[in-house]
């Protein structure tokens, strides 16, 4: 039995920049890693069968969860006789904007070149994860980093200025497809990637604050307007800055001092059940 960690992450930025031939848009995003993790543990087995298994009963267990896609894609390309049971323990929410099923993917991906004993790189496992969806190859790496293309070209940058991370997510689910295609590029206000980058470099919490953006938010927040009303508590109760990750509904807050957390923290949970204090990670994985 091998165990893997599967953290989720978060967007400090999110930009889209225009929409591809390949009906993908052209994004722009700072990402990073935080401290909520699901928990997957893979079991090899003979008779070539993949298995998942959730302690959710919402994730699926059949060929449209990505961990599944990701033990299939390393069978079909290496030629792999062996099955697998994979257990899936959730702690990230699902359909959250927290890249759950992605790194639960990419937990998969590294743990059976391990269990497997494949040999495979880092760049390796991000070039399959690219094959299953546009975050698995930045959770792959994991730590900081600017996502570029359809999100799977990655770069990495330094970690961000330590502080705690509240995050909430009140009870819907968003359709990424949905709120992509309900998007208007023409006339978006854009965040300025390049100010957050510099803002990361130089560790500088004030501009990284300033410097959030997501372009989804225009659609998001229209479609559920539950998710600015849980923004505006959030920044009432006193995170530093706000922000929706990725298509949402999850929203976050910055915040610098752990006195203030649990203030914000108890104020959120009045009105959402999902509520998480963590502290960013920011480091990059590896394969040891």
């Amino acid at each position: 039995m091998l165990y893997v960690k599967a953290p989720a992450k978060i967007n400090l930025t999110l930009d889209v920049l225009y929409k591809r031939p390949d009906n993908f848009h052209e994004v722009e995003m700072v990402m990073t890693t935080v401290d909520l993790a699901d928990r997957i543990s893979l079991e090899s087995r003979e008779d070539g069968v993949i298995q998942i298994i959730s302690t959710d009963n919402f994730v699926p267990n059949d060929h449209r969860n990505f961990a599944y896609q990701a033990a299939r894609l390393i069978k079909d390309t290496y030629g792999i006789k062996q099955g697998v049971s994979i257990t899936i323990e959730k702690e990230i929410p699902i359909a959250a904007g927290l890249a759950g099923g992605s790194s639960d993917a990419a937990a998969t991906l590294k743990g059976l070149n391990e269990l497997w004993n494949l040999g495979l790189s880092i760049d390796e496992l991000a070039e399959l994860g690219a094959k299953i969806g546009s975050d698995v190859s930045f959770c792959v790496y994991g730590g900081t980093a600017l996502a570029t293309g359809r999100g799977e070209i990655i770069k990495e940058i330094p970690a961000p200025p330590n502080c705690w991370v509240v995050l909430a997510k009140p009870k819907i689910g968003v359709s990424t497809a949905e709120v992509y295609g309900g998007l208007k590029v023409k006339g978006l206000e854009h965040p300025n990637t390049k100010q957050m980058i510099k803002a990361i470099e130089t560790k500088d919490y004030e501009l990284l604050c300033s410097s959030l953006g997501n372009v989804l938010e225009t659609v998001t927040f229209k479609l559920h307007p539950e998710v600015v009303m849980l923004k505006e508590q959030m920044k009432r109760f006193g995170a530093d800055a706000t922000l929706m990750s990725g298509s949402g509904p999850t929203v976050f807050g910055l915040v610098d001092s752990e006195a203030r957390v649990s203030r914000i923290y108890n104020g959120l949970r009045g009105f959402c059940e999902e509520v998480y204090a963590v502290r960013i990670l920011g480091e990059r994985n590896t394969l040891a």
